[in-house]
């Protein structure tokens, strides 16, 4: 099959849509399919032994978006694709859907930005819910256009069609079991780390994902005043100063004796991402507008208990009580006194761990992309019926 994949975001930009369109990329190619992957510059012009086009880009709020100009049609029409992969479809995804429409291609969605929601929150009261409700029209118009529109997670595919957008479906994410494992919690480079980080034995709540103001980490403020732990941080983002002064200021103000102001470890990748989230006790999220939760994916496979909120993606990939904890992100303090009975008691971590692992042992993204895969040949057939009835 030749798939191409037109995407909002790709390398050297580090976020979920991007570990997404990378491990797809790399199986559909170690499945024998052709691929080509349409991204916003720069960057590399291949990936996984596969050609990239690249497009325009702008960069805003850190974030690097493409320009939807003519080229996406060219890179098409010079592939001839048979299906085009549409992966969190807005700018891009939209040029790529009109283009695909005049072509004859069909369209696969891949909803994984909670775009209304962002926007909302960047909009004070009225004015954010009104540019929430424009970015949701905008929404159904474009998908409108989709063959099928896949979302992650049940609450999310709930929500896409609440709000009308029509013929949608389940998939989920795959998580890399061959690099997230609990056995980097015994490697060396782990050990090293974790004697750096918490030279006094202290437990360990880590977060990892882009710093910036969705991700609502101001809630990490309510673990300050936990008695022997260290806030650990991956990532990076516009909200890294801000946050790093309220963190710093709340851990100081905790008491005669505070913890260890948080560490923040910068973006990694490969190996240093398996050593970070290894090195730590307990994994913390903090978004509420989530449509999945890759990250949380990831700390469980690692082994770790995930404390998150109660809403949207992560009440797919946190059984309560069992592998971690899900809190009420409207109650003050409930992040807190979920965590802390996790913090204080090893055996219970440990527990929760496992189960955690054994949660997303068959997530591999080899089974994923054949779940994918399948979604291609249905609209691929339905396409076809459509040509023989007319």
């Amino acid at each position: 099959m030749r798939v191409a994949i037109a995407t909002e975001s790709f390398l050297p930009s580090l976020n979920g849509v991007t570990t997404s369109v990378c491990r797809v990329s790399e199986e559909l190619a170690a499945q024998g399919h052709e691929t080509l992957v349409i991204a916003p510059g720069p960057g590399p012009a291949t990936y996984a032994g596969r050609p990239v086009h690249r497009l325009p880009g702008v960069t805003v709020r850190g974030f690097r978006a493409g320009v939807p100009t003519t080229a996406v049609r060219r890179a098409l029409d010079n592939f001839e694709p048979d299906v085009l992969h549409l992966a969190s479809p807005f700018l891009v995804g939209a040029r790529g859907v009109r283009d695909a429409a005049l072509t004859q291609v069909p369209t696969v969605a891949i909803y994984q930005t909670d775009m209304p929601s962002y926007v909302e929150q960047h909009g004070p009261g009225a004015i954010g819910r009104g540019a929430g409700s424009l970015v949701w029209r905008w929404l159904r118009r474009l998908h409108d256009q989709v063959d099928l529109t896949l979302a992650p997670s049940r609450p999310t595919l709930e929500d896409l069609r609440a709000h009308g957008i029509p013929r949608t479906d389940l998939w989920g994410r795959g998580v890399d079991t061959r690099l997230f494992a609990p056995r980097w919690r015994e490697e060396e480079g782990t050990l090293a780390l974790r004697q750096a980080l918490a030279p006094g034995g202290e437990v360990l709540l880590g977060y990892v994902g882009r710093l910036a103001p969705e991700k609502e980490l101001h809630r990490l403020v309510e673990l300050a005043h936990l008695p022997g732990t260290r806030l650990v941080l991956v990532g990076e983002g516009p909200s890294r100063n801000e946050l790093g002064a309220r963190l710093s200021e709340a851990v100081a103000s905790s008491g005669r004796r505070p913890n260890l102001p948080p560490a923040f470890l910068g973006p990694r990748t490969g190996d240093a991402l398996a050593r970070a989230y290894a090195a730590l006790d307990v994994f913390v999220h903090t978004g509420t507008k989530e449509t999945f939760g890759q990250t949380l994916q990831e700390a469980a496979a690692t082994g770790l208990p995930v404390v998150a909120p109660a809403a949207g993606g992560p009440l797919d990939l946190v059984a309560d009580g069992v592998s971690g904890a899900l809190y009420d992100p409207a109650v003050p303090g409930a992040l807190r006194a979920a965590a802390a009975p996790i913090v204080g008691d090893a055996l219970l971590r440990s527990r929760m761990g496992r189960a955690g692992a054994e949660r997303v042992a068959d997530r591999s993204w080899s089974a994923l992309t054949g779940q994918l895969v399948g979604h291609y040949e249905r609209v691929l057939a339905g396409a076809e019926e459509s040509v023989r009835s007319r």
